[in-house]
């Protein structure tokens, strides 16, 4: 019964390696709870402590990182790039103009070429809304208040 402590400590080394291909610390988790099971055998605990051991420990590991992996791993919408800007209001600095291809808009502290999506002329300090991104130009319709 001395290789049950190495198959333990192989085990957690398993799941620890095998967690660097996936995603969530969800492994990891299993990996700390072979990593106890393998000390309390090396302590000399029986094989119900070892069992025991590792379902607490791996059980702990999961509800505590939940928080963390969360953050990490950005579940739910992220954005990035333009798509970061689409859905907020945004307020046109040079007029909207679609015959001439001119216009701009001020997205937070980003100022971007804009074009309105109905092919209306917005004058400047109008507020709008992004809705799209056409190569490099922000789709943009006026806001009723704006």
């Amino acid at each position: 019964m001395q290789w049950i402590p190495w198959a333990w400590a192989v085990m957690a080394l398993i799941f620890l390696v095998a967690e660097i291909f996936t995603a969530g610390f969800f492994l990891i988790c299993f990996g700390i709870g072979a990593a106890a099971a393998a000390i309390l055998a090396f302590l000399g605990v029986g094989l119900v402590g070892q069992l025991a051991g590792f379902v607490v420990v791996s059980t702990l590991a999961v509800i505590l990182s939940r928080p963390f992996a969360r953050r990490v791993s950005g579940e739910g919408h992220s954005s990035f790039g333009v798509d970061r800007v689409l859905g907020k209001t945004a307020v046109v600095t040079v007029a909207i103009d679609p015959i001439q291809a001119r216009g701009r808009v001020r997205v937070d502290r980003e100022e971007w070429l804009a074009d309105s999506v109905d092919g209306t002329p917005i004058e400047v300090g109008a507020r709008v809304e992004v809705l799209g991104v056409d190569g490099t130009r922000l789709k943009v319709r006026r806001l009723a208040d704006g």
